[in-house]
C-alpha cells in the first residue's frame, strides 16, 4: 500500500486508498464491529509503522515483534472504543504500542534486578572460590610439611584414618595392632600435629 501520511484529524472519509488517515478511522470502526477483514487492511496499513515504534523503544527485534502482536491484539479488542474527536487514529495506535513497549521494557528490567539479586544471595562470587582455593593449598602444604614430623607409625595410622576415612578398628587390623595401640598411634600423632602447626597456640 501506499505510504502512510498523516492529515488532519477529522478529515472527511473518502472512498479508495489515497487518503489513508481517513481509511483508518473507517477500518477502526469496522474493526470495533467485529470486521477481520478490515482488520487485516488495518495490520497491512500500520504495521511497519508499529513495529517500527516497538523497536525503537525494546531495542531488541525478536521482542519488538511481540510487542507489536500484543499491541494489535489489543487495538482489535479495543477498536470499538476509538473516537476521532480525541485524536488521528494512526496516534491512537502508536500510543496502544508505546505503552506495551514501555511495559516490556519495564518487564524486562525488573526481571534482570530480580535475577542479579538472587545470584547474589545465592552463590559465592568468583574471586571468593579463588581465595578459598588459595587457602586450602597452603593449608595442604603446612598439613604435610607438619606430617613429614611424625614417626612412621605415627604418620602410618594417621594417613589411614583422616585421609584413608578408615575407623580405629579398621586402623588396627590393617596395622595388626590392638585397638588401643592404633588408637594411641593417632592420638600422639594428632598432638604432634598440634604442635607443630602451632594450633591453638
Amino acid at each position: 500500500m501506499d505510504q502512510l501520511r498523516p492529515v488532519p484529524d477529522g478529515a472527511p472519509s473518502q472512498e479508495g486508498a489515497s487518503s489513508p488517515a481517513p481509511d483508518l478511522v473507517d477500518l477502526l470502526r469496522a474493526c470495533g464491529r467485529g470486521d477481520e477483514s478490515s482488520f487485516a487492511q488495518l495490520y497491512d496499513a500500520t504495521s511497519s509503522r508499529v513495529l517500527g515504534l516497538a523497536v525503537r523503544v525494546v531495542r531488541d527485534p525478536a521482542q519488538a515483534e511481540e510487542v507489536a502482536q500484543e499491541a494489535f491484539l489489543e487495538i482489535w479488542r479495543m477498536s470499538g472504543r476509538f473516537d476521532p474527536a480525541k485524536g488521528s487514529p494512526l496516534g491512537w495506535l502508536l500510543t496502544i504500542v508505546h505503552r506495551k513497549a514501555v511495559d516490556r521494557v519495564r518487564s524486562a528490567e525488573a526481571s534482570t534486578r530480580r535475577d542479579t539479586t538472587y545470584t547474589q544471595r545465592n552463590q559465592p562470587v568468583d574471586h571468593d572460590a579463588t581465595a578459598e582455593a588459595g587457602l586450602a593449598s597452603l593449608e595442604a602444604q603446612r598439613v604435610r610439611g607438619a606430617l613429614s614430623t611424625l614417626t612412621d607409625v605415627q604418620r602410618e595410622a594417621l594417613e589411614l584414618a583422616y585421609f584413608g576415612g578408615y575407623t580405629h578398628t579398621e586402623v588396627a587390623s590393617m596395622l595388626d595392632l590392638p585397638v588401643g595401640t592404633a588408637k594411641t598411634r593417632i592420638r600422639d600423632g594428632l598432638i604432634r600435629l598440634r604442635d607443630t602447626m602451632g594450633v591453638g597456640a
